[in-house]
């Protein structure tokens, strides 16, 4: 948490400047410095960059159909109690590196998603409310734009965190050949902010 006082208190500086929602490309500068201090490095660690070679593998024959089956799939599941699509997500090493980072930011993140080359789930923090990613600016306004891909959203509130956050994105690459890979959904807590 002590590293992060410092962006985080830069990033609250910032954002009481900014009028309402176009508050997020207000405090875009601070927030891509925070990425470039903590977040960038996560994503390069090699579970994670095996995970999105891996889902990048299995998905690659999805079409839009077979992806919307699988995001209402993940929706029923969150209903109950056996749930195989979101525990391969959230039972892999990734979500558990992305956990251990989540716990070192002392509550200032409020979840992190690893998602593959099509938007869909690979790692997280927490169940996230959908499955698909790919169809959100998010996803299309950092991993479409390429290796230096990034998306900075404003204030919402979000369902499964129950949190106000603020959520940046940004395009994850190989490390051997700089091709997009996935991107990185990293939430922080809007309070954190304030």
């Amino acid at each position: 948490m002590r590293r992060l006082a410092p962006v985080l208190a830069l990033c609250a500086a910032i954002l009481t400047l900014a009028p309402g929602p176009a508050g997020a490309t207000e405090f875009s500068g601070a927030m891509e410095a925070f990425l470039r201090a903590q977040v960038r490095s996560w994503a390069q660690d090699p579970r994670l960059i095996d995970a999105l070679r891996e889902a990048n593998q299995e998905h690659a024959d999805y079409d839009l159909t077979e992806i919307r089956r699988l995001d209402q799939v993940w929706l029923e599941e969150t209903e109950q109690t056996r749930q195989p699509l979101i525990d391969s997500v959230m039972s892999n090493g990734g979500s558990d590196f992305l956990r251990a980072r989540q716990a070192e930011a002392g509550g200032s993140i409020t979840e992190i998603i690893l998602v593959d080359n099509k938007g869909l789930n690979v790692s997280a923090t927490g169940v996230t409310s959908d499955y698909w990613q790919g169809d959100e600016a998010k996803f299309r306004e950092s991993f479409n734009q390429g290796p230096e891909g990034i998306h900075f959203g404003s204030i919402e509130y979000d369902d499964s965190t129950r949190t106000y956050q603020a959520q940046v994105t940004f395009t994850v690459n190989d490390p051997e050949t700089n091709r997009p890979l996935g991107a990185m959904i990293v939430a922080i807590d809007g309070e954190a902010l304030m």
